[in-house]
């Protein structure tokens, strides 16, 4: 291995983000400002949080219900990069299923720092929302991890399309679920 590739990995490894320094982070962000942290986990901490083996992020998704630009802020001083938002269900034209946030699970709870995780089939929707291949793989292990079937899927999907607003962009998620659902069905035969 060169020094330049080798130099280029071991930089990459100090990045990689885990729910450890999150908490550490996010512990001194509320020290410092005074203001709590309630974070919804969204990407790839989420996956690790579910109990993925080996995923890996240098970033933080979620939804936080205040200070959002503070947060984000703080969290590039740190050299954390994020997506962060108050609606997660704004994120896209497809709504998440209605009541997504009282089905959240919290994982952490520590004062002034909760950091909670969606549901999993409201997971899986929030990565047939956005449709890339690394979504559809984490919505993929996320229904083998949690034995999420088909008709669940669809009856979320329906949820969420429901409390979208009409737009053409829909039928494109609604084939991505039907796609998705297939893959499931023919897993489970």
């Amino acid at each position: 291995m060169t020094g330049c590739t080798a130099n280029s990995r071991r930089h990459l490894s100090s990045r990689i983000l885990t729910l450890d320094h999150l908490r550490t982070v996010l512990r001194q962000y509320a020290d410092h400002t005074g203001h709590a942290v309630d974070l919804l986990l969204i990407g790839g901490l989420a996956m690790l949080a579910y109990g993925h083996p080996s995923r890996a992020t240098i970033d933080v998704d979620g939804e936080v219900r205040d200070h959002v630009r503070d947060l984000a802020e703080f969290l590039s001083r740190h050299h954390i990069p994020s997506n962060l938002g108050q609606s997660v269900s704004g994120w896209s034209v497809v709504a998440m299923p209605p009541g997504y946030r009282d089905r959240a699970t919290v994982l952490i709870d520590e004062p002034g720092v909760r950091i909670s995780l969606l549901a999993p089939v409201d997971f899986i929707i929030a990565k047939l929302r956005r449709g890339t291949e690394e979504d559809l793989a984490d919505a993929a292990w996320i229904a083998a991890r949690f034995h999420i079937s088909a008709p669940l899927v669809r009856a979320a999907a329906d949820a969420a399309l429901a409390a979208s607003l009409e737009d053409t962009a829909l039928f494109l998620f609604q084939r991505t679920v039907e796609r998705f659902c297939a893959t499931l069905d023919s897993s489970a035969s």
